[in-house]
C-alpha cells in the first residue's frame, strides 16, 4: 500500500526539523542570557564588591560524608558538577545528529565535518606559532572551540536576512567542533589517571548498556548509575564532564517502547543548561579583574595574541578555506540556500569560542596571570568575531531572498523540492515515497 507523501514529510518534520528548531531557539535565547551573565561577572569583578566575587566562588562546599565526601569550591562545583549536564546535552545532540540529523548522511556530513576539522586544526597551529613555546603553549586547545549559543544568538538577531540553511550548517560545524573539543579535553588535559576509578567508570557505562539491552526505558533507574559514572570519572583524573558526554552518546535515538527517550530528556534538560547552567558557568568564570594594568599586560602577552589570532584568523581561514576546498574537490554540498560566499561570515562567527574556550583555559593553566591573559584574548576574539561575522553576513547575504543564489554552482547545493529518493535534503536524508512503497 502506498504511503502518502505528506505522511513521510510530516514524520520528517516531527522527528528532525521540530527538535532542531527548538534546539536553535533555545540556543539563541540562551545566548542572550549568557551575554547578560558575562557582563554581570565582568562588572562585579571590576567593582568595589570584587572581593565578594572571589570570596563567593572560592567558598568550599562538601557533599557527602566520610571518605566518599567530595569537597570543592563553588567554581569547581559549577565546572566539574553542573557542567556535566551541559556536556550530557552536547552528547545527546551529537547522538541525534549522527543518528538522524545532518551528520547521519555521509554526503551531507562531509562538508561541515571537513569545515570543522579545518576550524580546529588551523587555530591550534596558529596558536602554537604565535605563543612560541613555554608554559603558554599548553593552551593550544583554547582556540579550537565554537560557542554555539553565542553564534546562533548572533544569527537570531540577524533574523530572516540569513537563510535557514546557514543556521543548520553552522550548527553542524559546531557539533563536529564539540566532538573534537571533547576528545581534546579527554586526551590532552589529563595529568594523572587512576586506572581503578577509570575502570569503575567504564563499568558503570557497561551497566547502562546492559540496562538498555534489557529494555529499561524509564529515566529514573539510570540516575544512580549516572551519578556513579560521574563520581568515578571525577576520581579517575579524567575530567568529569567526559562522563556526561559518554552517557549522552549511550542514550538511544530510536524509540524505546514507543517513547523517544532522547527527545524527552533533551526537551527537559536543554532549557536548564541553556538558561541556568551555562550562564552560571559564565558568572563563575568570566569575572576577570581588568584593573591595575591587566589590559596593558595582556596586550603585551604572546598568549593573549595567540588566542586572538587562533580564534579569529584560524577559524575564518580554517572553516572557510576547508569548505571552499571541499567544494572544489566535489566533497559534500552546501544547503541549497547557502552560497559559498556566505560561509566566510559563518566561519567568522566560529571565532566566538567563549564557553568551552574558558573551560579549557582553566584546565590548561594553574597560573592566574596566564589564565587572565588567555581570558582577555577569548573576550576580545569573541567580540571581534561577532562583529566581523555580522558585518560579513549582512554584506554577503544581499540578494539572497527568494531562489538560491545564481552564483552557486548546481553541484555545490542541494534543493529539497528536486532531490531524488534517498538524496540528502537541507538537514539529512529523507526517503521519499516511490510507486513501489
Amino acid at each position: 500500500m502506498s504511503e502518502e507523501p505528506g505522511t513521510v514529510a510530516d514524520a520528517f518534520v516531527r522527528r528532525v526539523v521540530d527538535p532542531l528548531r527548538e534546539f536553535l531557539h533555545d540556543e539563541a535565547a540562551g545566548g542572550i542570557v549568557l551575554l547578560m551573565a558575562t557582563v554581570a561577572a565582568l562588572v562585579w569583578a571590576n567593582s568595589g564588591a570584587a572581593d565578594g566575587y572571589d570570596l563567593l566562588w572560592h567558598s568550599k562546599l562538601t557533599v557527602g560524608t566520610g571518605p566518599e565526601a567530595v569537597t570543592q569550591d563553588l567554581r569547581h562545583w559549577v565546572n566539574d558538577g553542573l557542567m556535566v549536564l551541559f556536556f550530557f546535552v552536547v552528547g545527546l545532540e551529537v547522538k541525534r545528529e549522527l543518528a538522524i540529523g545532518e551528520l547521519h548522511d555521509r554526503r551531507a556530513a562531509a562538508l561541515p565535518a571537513l569545515a570543522a576539522l579545518g576550524g580546529v586544526v588551523l587555530p591550534a597551529l596558529l596558536f602554537l606559532v604565535v605563543v612560541g613555546g613555554g608554559p603558554g603553549a599548553r593552551g593550544w586547545g583554547i582556540p579550537m572551540a565554537t560557542d554555539i549559543a553565542f553564534a546562533v544568538g548572533v544569527l537570531a538577531v540577524l533574523g530572516s536576512r540569513i537563510p535557514a540553511g546557514a543556521k543548520l550548517f553552522l550548527l553542524s560545524v559546531a557539533i563536529v567542533d564539540d566532538i573534537i573539543a571533547v576528545a581534546v579535553i579527554a586526551v590532552a588535559y589529563i595529568d594523572t589517571v587512576e586506572f581503578g576509578w577509570l575502570l569503575a567508570a567504564v563499568g558503570g557505562l557497561v551497566v547502562v548498556v546492559v540496562m538498555r539491552a534489557a529494555g529499561v526505558s524509564a529515566v529514573l533507574p539510570y540516575l544512580p548509575v549516572g551519578l556513579f559514572v560521574w563520581y568515578s570519572t571525577l576520581n579517575s583524573g579524567v575530567h568529569a564532564t567526559i562522563a556526561g558526554v559518554a552517557l549522552g552518546l549511550l542514550t538511544p535515538a530510536c524509540p524505546v517502547d514507543g517513547r523517544r527517550v532522547l527527545d524527552e530528556i533533551q526537551h527537559a534538560l536543554h532549557p536548564i543548561t541553556a538558561f541556568t547552567i551555562v550562564p552560571l558557568f559564565a558568572l563563575a568564570n568570566a569575572g576577570v579583574d581588568l584593573r591595575g594594568g591587566v589590559l596593558h599586560d595582556a596586550a603585551d602577552s604572546r598568549l593573549t595574541w595567540a588566542v586572538l589570532v587562533g580564534l579569529l584568523l584560524g577559524k575564518i581561514v580554517g572553516i572557510g578555506g576547508a569548505a571552499w576546498l571541499a567544494l572544489r574537490l566535489r566533497i559534500g554540498v552546501l544547503p541549497n540556500d547557502v552560497p559559498m560566499r556566505l560561509v566566510w561570515g559563518l566561519a567568522a562567527l566560529g571565532g566566538i569560542g567563549f564557553t568551552i574556550s574558558l573551560f579549557i583555559t582553566d584546565l590548561a593553566y594553574a597560573d592566574e596571570a596566564l589564565i587572565t591573559q588567555a581570558k582577555v584574548g577569548i573576550f576580545a576574539a569573541s567580540a571581534l568575531a561577532a562583529a566581523i561575522g555580522t558585518t560579513l553576513l549582512l554584506t554577503l547575504s544581499r540578494g539572497l531572498a527568494g531562489p538560491p543564489d545564481a552564483g552557486t554552482p548546481a553541484e555545490h547545493s542541494r534543493a529539497l523540492p528536486t532531490r531524488k529518493p534517498d538524496e540528502p535534503g537541507p538537514i539529512g536524508k529523507v526517503t521519499q515515497p516511490t510507486n513501489d512503497d
